[in-house]
């Protein structure tokens, strides 16, 4: 009952503000965006906190001075500073989608009902908060709720429901994209504790069927290939109601968007989610591969990728780069003026 409550006014709130959030994407001039954009590019460039996520030894190969930003405007205009064409694995972002995915398909009771939609409190692959409320208490935005939304995608096979995800992050970035196969396959090697997650939440009755197959798909789906654009595209996407606003595809229904950016808001980057939006309002999820996205509703879809982590796995130059470009261009959707 908490948890559904709990996603209702949330999503209430969230509804709220992307119907009255103040300037339109028409006011966000191109020499504003430019300036913004390289300002931040330039600020953080010579950055050398963080480190690159070693626990995935694919990942600890990466190069960690490879930086890139995009924004996407919500009338599919768009900017990019950096390296936007190299790729790196989407990871913990592809939570977004395929819990949008779940909402899509069976409404947003499924997500709410079953893993929930409340922080943890803990680490994004705690057993410990599984074990507090048997899995209930959980939300899309960390492993174990994201290896049961991933369960929840229909379909009669694995290839099936792989086709089907796949499908629909290419429909949010706007091109096909692909899997990078070395990075599945160094998470494949090293994801026993993610494979406990899964048969807890399966012993626990949120996953209802062969929690391996949701761990595998949940492994593969993680090892997507995307660059800073695509992110930013797919940030894009929901800020535009679902829309792409490059393409012009529907690809969520609009109604199912405020329910998404809500679990973002409050459990998109990690154990820092609160200190995030405090900073900056904006919904976001960030990923171990380097990159975060952030949406200001009605307005813009913003992508860093920058591999070198802070010690709660979040992009350092991802944050401090997005968060001064969405503060240039009065990004934040708390950020109201006063009507005289």
């Amino acid at each position: 009952m908490k948890a559904r409550f709990s996603v209702t006014i949330i999503a209430a709130v969230a509804a709220f503000v992307l119907g009255v959030t103040g300037a339109s994407a028409a006011e966000l001039s191109p020499k504003a965006i430019n300036a913004a954009l390289d300002a931040a590019y330039e600020k953080y460039r010579g950055l050398q906190e963080g480190k690159n996520a070693d626990y995935i030894p694919a990942l600890a190969k990466v190069d960690p001075e490879l930086y890139g930003i995009a924004l996407v405007t919500t009338d599919g205009k768009v900017f990019t500073k950096g390296d936007v064409g190299s790729e790196v694995s989407i990871q913990s972002i592809s939570k977004v989608f395929t819990m949008a995915k779940v909402i899509e398909e069976r409404g947003p009771d499924a997500i709410s009902g079953n893993m929930g939609v409340d922080a943890t409190g803990q680490v994004f692959n705690s057993i410990v908060a599984i074990e507090q409320h048997k899995g209930a208490e959980m939300n899309a935005m960390v492993n174990p709720g994201a290896i049961a939304a991933t369960s929840m995608v229909a379909g009669a096979s694995r290839e099936e429901i792989w086709n089907k995800i796949l499908a629909y992050y290419s429909d949010f970035a706007g091109r096909k994209l692909t899997v990078n196969q070395e990075v599945f396959a160094s998470e494949a090697a090293t994801n026993q504790r993610n494979q406990a997650i899964g048969r807890l939440m399966y012993a626990y009755g949120h996953i209802k069927d062969n929690p391996d197959q949701a761990t595998d798909i949940y492994t593969e789906q993680c090892s997507v290939n995307v660059n800073a654009k695509d992110l930013a595209t797919m940030a894009a996407t929901l800020a535009n109601g679902g829309r792409n606003p490059v393409t012009g595809k529907q690809v969520l229904n609009s109604a199912y968007v405020p329910n998404v950016l809500a679990v973002m808001a409050t459990a998109g980057l990690y154990d820092d989610s609160g200190q995030w939006l405090y900073q900056t309002g904006l919904p976001a999820k960030s990923g171990v591969g380097g990159g975060i996205i952030a949406v200001s509703p009605g307005r813009f879809g913003i992508a860093v990728i920058s591999p070198p982590l802070d010690a709660a796995g979040n992009s350092v130059r991802a944050q401090k780069a997005i968060a001064d470009i969405s503060k240039a261009l009065g990004g934040n959707p708390y950020a109201v003026t006063v009507r005289k």
